[in-house]
């Protein structure tokens, strides 16, 4: 009896270095999917840098509760899986997303994000942001753009002092 609960403590534990090292989790009711469609739903996500893992229910209330994690117990009912995002969270979500479309078996249940409990919607909401560089490029656009137009502005000074400067040249060339 002994080694069974040190495997599920392994588990356990396993589950939790899953939720900590991770940008964001999903929790999915994947019943209905074929093994085709779950191996294709994990190809996808190894390209936006995430992984899914089928967990048990119990394992999973434990490791959440281990990790300080409220409001979980009522989304761990029937068959669950668990996708973490290592990477992007916006890009993990968006592909569970569009497969749900092409799968309607696969349905989102719930997210986690810093440890706080998220509803399908504000999942949904991550899922619709851009990616990583996409906001990256924005944020650095934005940072840019006043630095620009200072330059420009500081241009447009030097030249007129130039002109002033080349004014005042010939206006004395002109009186010698």
């Amino acid at each position: 009896m002994k080694p069974i609960i040190e495997q599920k403590a392994k588990v356990v534990a396993e589950i939790e270095e899953m939720i900590k090292s991770s940008q964001a989790a999903i929790l999915v009711d994947y019943r209905g999917l074929t093994v085709a469609e779950m191996t294709e739903l994990r190809r996808k996500l190894k390209e936006k840098g995430a992984e899914i893992k089928v967990v048990k229910n119990t394992l999973a209330k434990r490791a959440a509760h281990n990790l300080g994690i409220t409001g979980l117990d009522p989304y761990l009912e029937g068959p669950t899986a668990l996708a973490v995002a290592k990477e992007d969270p916006a890009s993990a979500a968006k592909v569970l997303f569009d497969f749900a479309k092409d799968h309607p078996n696969l349905e989102i249940k719930v997210g986690i994000l810093e440890n706080i409990v998220l509803e399908k919607d504000k999942v949904k909401a991550i899922a619709d942001l851009p990616p990583r560089n996409v906001l990256l490029a924005k944020l650095l656009g934005g940072m840019q753009a006043p630095l620009y137009g200072f330059a420009g502005a500081l241009a447009g000074v030097l030249r007129k002092f130039v002109y002033a400067l080349e004014a005042i040249r010939k206006q004395k060339a002109g009186e010698e």
